[in-house]
């Protein structure tokens, strides 16, 4: 794959899909993603190479190593945007930026962003 965040990009992708339905096909991810059949069947493929899905009956499937990474830039687009939302940011931009950010922050200061958060929401 070219960079991690087009990794993380579609991982995120797939997982997504899959909360929303039992299966998730190429197609599916397509039109999610709105990327071309070509463009997403090579990604698909370099996923499979590296360990991050497998495909059966045309199905996509995460493995563990997808699905922790999935799980992991999951979190982290939707407490951003949430605080994004807090703090008065309406929502598609919310989901944009934290798009943008989610890939470039550190696990440690995510997870102190997360900390301070989740302290400050049981207070008020």
């Amino acid at each position: 794959m070219n960079t991690l965040e087009t990794v993380q990009n579609y991982l995120e992708a797939i997982y997504i899909l899959s909360l929303k339905s039992s299966t998730v096909r190429a197609i599916d991810v397509c039109n999610y993603l709105d990327f071309k059949r070509s463009t997403v069947s090579v990604a698909l493929g370099k996923l499979k190479d590296e360990d991050y899905l497998y495909i059966e009956d045309n199905l996509i499937h995460l493995t563990p190593k997808g699905l922790k990474e999935a799980k992991r830039m999951y979190e982290r687009h939707e407490l951003i945007a949430r605080i994004f939302m807090d703090l008065g940011v309406d929502e598609e931009t919310a989901y944009h930026d934290s798009c943008m950010i989610e890939h470039d922050l550190s696990d440690k200061t995510f997870k102190a962003i997360k900390a301070y958060y989740q302290k400050r929401k049981t207070i008020h």
